[in-house]
């Protein structure tokens, strides 16, 4: 079960990276362009990628926490 977990939440992780990186070109190339609507959706992804790299390696040590106190009861 933990190596499953952990395989899903690396997969996000490198999902995660991949979405802040073309979030970052494409922000970086709108705005030199002057298309700011697609500037400030680029953005909008860059956060939403780093929200979810958060989240994800928070959810790491969650189920770490939760499966040692699974053990013990």
């Amino acid at each position: 079960m933990k190596s499953i977990v952990g395989a899903l939440l690396t997969f996000v992780l490198i999902i995660a990276v991949l979405m802040m990186l073309i979030s970052g070109v494409t922000w970086a190339l709108a705005s030199a362009h002057g298309n700011f609507h697609t500037a400030t959706r680029a953005r909008l992804g860059l956060w939403v990628a780093c929200g979810t790299a958060a989240l994800a390696g928070a959810g790491v040590a969650w189920v770490n926490f939760l499966l040692r106190v699974g053990h013990s009861l």
